[in-house]
């Protein structure tokens, strides 16, 4: 461990008797906070009266998602992990079995099914647009979940009637906003996700029964896969890893508000945007996910024994891995709270800088595997908020509380005067 450019064998360690509460009202800037004030990245602290040892930064990412080192399972409170992922699904499985289904995933995500899906995404939105041209205001949050949810069901092989797209959008968002919670916004997310359950089971079956017939697309490729064991998963695995598909692409909706705030505070942007290339927007996109706040950090236990900076990790150790801090490390990253998309034309970027989505491989660790998705959304979100859409952005509170988690915009980020181009 680095301590004011000594080597010490013990890790500073939080204060408090436990950080629960510091958590709760710090959120997203627990970790760096501490990793500031002990001058290391990293330390051992109490949360829910459990020893934790947080760590951040690029080098810390890469011991952590080592998929060796550390496993998913039991690393996140029940209530938290219930609603963003749950039991059988790929997030809770190591070695062969977790290759093997995250191969499922990846083969969901290669170009030609990201072009798909960006073309939908684009058709959508400029649907909507010519519905909220009719309005005197929208809250662009909302909208967009709507947007998403009613392209990416039909890209998943599942297009949905316009009455079902709201009560869709309505649940996905509810799971998304209940993750990082206790109480009631918690509870409403697992309320909503059991209805979202029981509409996921009932797909797999009907497809797997031919009652529904489905293009080749995500709802087919999770109902008919087999894992390893050559054994197709349960209805209830097939219906969590369907929703694995769904949900966290319509969580990108705050991505896409972050790109519409990052545009209204730096508006030059607007016209790089609209006159630039692929590359500007590529960049664009690379620069909303490191500076927005979206996964503060992600839990993990020990798998195999190992020391890193002095600090010995044991067997079944909780871990906590600081996302947003190590997007935002002075030590990688220039001015790191600036938003400034022109770094990435020369600050090349490896599997353990920029990991809003995690750190590693896709292929053989636990890094997202629906990264491509949310670039390539974010790339046509940009392009159709400079290109296809003339707004205004009326005075209205668009501060991002970082206690908050998932992060938002307090107001949703209001939009009016809206009107195609």
């Amino acid at each position: 461990m680095k301590l004011n450019g000594r080597t010490s064998s013990a890790i500073p360690r939080d204060r408090a008797l436990d950080s629960t509460l510091s958590l709760l009202s710090e959120g997203y800037a627990f970790i760096p906070n501490r990793c500031r004030r002990y001058g290391s990245d990293l330390f051992a602290a109490r949360l829910m009266l459990s020893p934790v040892v947080c760590m951040s930064g690029r080098e810390a990412a890469s011991r952590f998602y080592d998929h060796h080192r550390f496993t998913r399972r039991h690393a996140l409170p029940p209530t938290t992990f219930a609603l963003i992922q749950d039991h059988g699904s790929v997030m809770v499985l190591d070695g062969d079995a977790h290759r093997h289904r995250k191969e499922m995933f990846l083969s969901l995500v290669g170009a030609e099914a990201l072009q798909r899906f960006s073309d939908l995404f684009a058709e959508h939105w400029r649907q909507a647009v010519l519905r909220w041209a009719t309005k005197d205001s929208v809250v662009l949050l909302d909208e967009t979940h709507r947007v998403i949810t009613a392209a990416v069901c039909e890209w998943a092989g599942l297009p949905l009637a316009p009455e079902e797209i709201s009560a869709r959008a309505v649940e996905f968002a509810a799971m998304v906003a209940g993750t990082g919670a206790v109480g009631p916004r918690n509870w409403r997310g697992h309320l909503l996700r059991a209805r979202t359950e029981r509409w996921a089971r009932r797909t797999i079956e009907e497809i797997r029964s031919g009652r529904r017939e489905v293009p080749l697309g995500a709802a087919r490729t999770v109902a008919t896969h087999r894992d390893a064991d050559g054994r197709l998963l349960d209805v209830k695995t097939a219906g969590v890893e369907l929703i694995n598909v769904l949900r966290p692409t319509v969580a990108n909706a705050r991505y896409v508000v972050f790109a519409a705030i990052a545009l209204h505070e730096h508006p030059h942007w607007v016209e790089a945007l609209r006159n630039g290339d692929e590359s500007s927007r590529q960049r664009f996109a690379l620069e909303v996910r490191r500076v927005f706040p979206f996964i503060p950090f992600i839990g993990g236990r020990v798998r195999e024994p190992f020391e890193w900076r002095g600090h010995a990790f044991r067997v079944g150790d909780w871990a906590l891995m600081d996302l947003y801090g190590t997007n935002h490390d002075p030590d990688r990253w220039q001015a790191p709270e600036r938003f400034d998309p022109d770094r990435f034309c020369t600050d090349a970027i490896d599997a353990f800088d920029l990991i809003s989505h995690g750190g590693g491989s896709a292929a053989d660790g636990h890094r997202c595997p629906g990264e491509g998705i949310t670039q390539t959304l974010l790339i046509a979100a940009a392009d159709l908020l400079v290109r296809s859409m003339r707004y205004e952005v009326p005075p209205q509170d668009l501060r991002i509380d970082l206690a908050y988690i998932p992060a938002r915009p307090r107001s949703g980020c209001v939009l009016c005067n809206i009107r195609p181009a």
